[in-house]
């Protein structure tokens, strides 16, 4: 009976063992190397992540089966990878987390089963799927197997678009394949001065091209927030990405076939009358429209996405009387609020996440057009513009459009007009709903009149400002029921909150096929 008693002893003292070593990871020393470069482990970035005590892990005792290059004689408990499911604010979500402790963070066969594991159970769960990625790549080690680790995971990362949320936090430097997944994602937080992102690192740049770049300037946060547009969010440190990743989950919902979360909200008097003077009476004079937005949503709400990519348009998700919904504006502040090719991608983006996950979509517009030029035209501003045009005409979600002034040529078109499937369209009485300004209207309409002139530069005011008369104003689109209603800005928070309880229960459907083809 004693030596029963022992073996069981042992058997639980073999598995108190194996949990302590795999919560190791690579050892003490790596560890604090990686504390040395400001970098929380894998298992801290969870614990900060998720609620207190709510994760669950899978595969802790997972090992590589790789022989190749004494690799048989490194093993390290949970192969460079923590995985498994916990709530963010009591909701269920999935997480992986790379170990750079243990080979780098490497993606191994093994690897990468442990994340198609809960990429499954995400997927089949209907739960948001967040990976914390910190890795050199593919597995040098273990040659085609790692790669083709890579491509289940991409695969699961395609399938999985558009039905549950995928969300990347790059915590370190990620390269070649490690990359990849995260871009299929719907939304990407970078660290500032410890996460990278390239296809190819700066060794490899300088022996093709013979460039000398350093990793930041090559792929670090401020390039890929600012300059490519690859991360939605730049963060200070770790903890306030996964803080702020938690602030995202409160906007967006489990998955494709549910709503975002709704606050309780207590209608008082939403009239709002910071919003009267926020717009000049100079048409030419700039304002930032975040202003505006601030003045429609709930206090303190608006979560502002790709803020430093393509200004002059700007989104993000905010609340309205405790409602979630994703907000697209122009911003005059910025190149006039022109639509050029980053902002129109950038738009069409958020717009196509909005409408996947049923999150209704507020329009703020001040356009005066598309950017001329041949930068403009050589990058395929035509192509990139059609792309927003195209993900408003296909979104069913509610969709409310707000002019405040500019409303030009095709951009009108373009920014949710009712032409393109739009619900309710609001104009405020500064808005200017044009084929283009009065100024360049009246040189083509009266250029013969304006030659023959007395005083030709008289005459092109004169003319401007008949022009000005008839369209630089809401009434004539409001004539024709472009316009459903003119509004004073005071009251358009009370409006939205209306509109968008109406539409609440709005069922729109497509015409059966594959898919679309957007043009990419």
């Amino acid at each position: 009976m004693g030596s029963q008693s022992q073996q069981n002893m042992n058997k639980r003292e073999l598995l108190e063992s194996k949990r302590h070593e795999s919560l190791q990871g690579g050892g003490e020393e790596r560890i604090k190397s990686q504390h040395a470069k400001g970098k929380l482990t894998a298992r801290e970035r969870i614990h900060f992540l998720l609620d207190e005590n709510s994760f669950n892990e899978i595969g802790a005792f997972v090992t590589h089966r790789s022989n190749d290059f004494g690799m048989q004689k490194q093993k390290f408990l949970g192969d460079g990878v923590v995985t498994g499911y916990g709530t963010i604010n009591g909701r269920l979500v999935y997480v992986f987390s790379q170990d750079f402790t243990v080979f780098g963070g490497s993606l191994s066969e093994t690897h990468a089963e442990k994340i198609c594991k809960i990429m499954d159970l995400a997927l089949q769960n209907g739960a948001p799927l967040i990976g914390l990625n910190d890795s050199g790549g593919a597995r040098i080690q273990e040659g085609v197997v790692s790669l083709g680790g890579y491509a289940d995971i991409f695969y699961r990362n395609t399938i999985a678009s558009g039905v549950i949320p995928q969300i990347s936090a790059i915590m370190g430097p990620c390269a070649g394949g490690a990359v990849y997944s995260p871009a299929i994602t719907d939304f990407i937080g970078m660290v500032e001065n410890t996460s990278y992102m390239f296809v190819t690192g700066p060794n490899v740049v300088k022996t093709v091209t013979n460039e000398e770049v350093s990793s930041e300037q090559l792929g670090g946060a401020s390039v890929h927030s600012s300059k490519s547009g690859v991360a939605h969010f730049s963060f200070a440190n770790e903890i306030e990405c996964l803080s702020s990743l938690k602030t995202l989950m409160s906007y967006i919902p489990q998955n494709c076939e549910e709503k975002a979360p709704m606050l309780p909200y207590q209608l008082g008097d939403e009239s709002r009358e910071q919003l009267k003077n926020i717009v000049p009476d100079n048409a030419n004079q700039p304002y930032d429209m975040r202003e505006v937005i601030e003045g429609l949503v709930d206090e303190g709400s608006f979560f502002e996405v790709h803020k430093n990519f393509a200004e002059n348009i700007v989104v993000g998700f905010a609340r309205l009387a405790g409602r979630s919904i994703g907000i697209v504006a122009n911003n005059p502040s910025s190149l006039a609020g022109v639509l050029d090719v980053h902002s129109s991608t950038k738009g069409a983006r958020f717009v196509r996440f909005c409408d996947a996950f049923n999150i209704p979509l507020l329009v703020l517009e001040d356009v005066p057009g598309f950017l001329p030029g041949t930068d403009q035209e050589w990058n395929a501003i035509i192509t990139n513009g059609a792309k927003l045009l195209y993900a408003f005409s296909e979104a069913t979600v509610p969709r409310i459009t707000v002019i405040t002034r500019k409303a030009y040529g095709g951009a009108y078109d373009v920014m949710n007009s009712k032409h393109i499937g739009a619900d309710m369209n609001f104009a405020w009485p500064s808005a200017e709903i044009a084929v283009m300004g009065a100024k360049g209207a009246a040189e083509i309409i009266f250029k013969k009149e304006i030659t023959n002139a007395n005083d030709p530069e008289q005459a092109w005011k004169e003319k401007e400002a008949e022009y000005a008369d008839i369209f630089a104003n809401p009434y004539r689109a409001a004539e024709r029921g472009f316009i459903d209603e003119v509004i004073y800005p005071e009251e358009t928070r009370m409006r939205l909150i209306s509109a968008f309880a109406m539409l609440e229960n709005k069922v729109k459907n497509l015409p059966r096929k594959k898919h679309g083809n957007i043009p990419l």
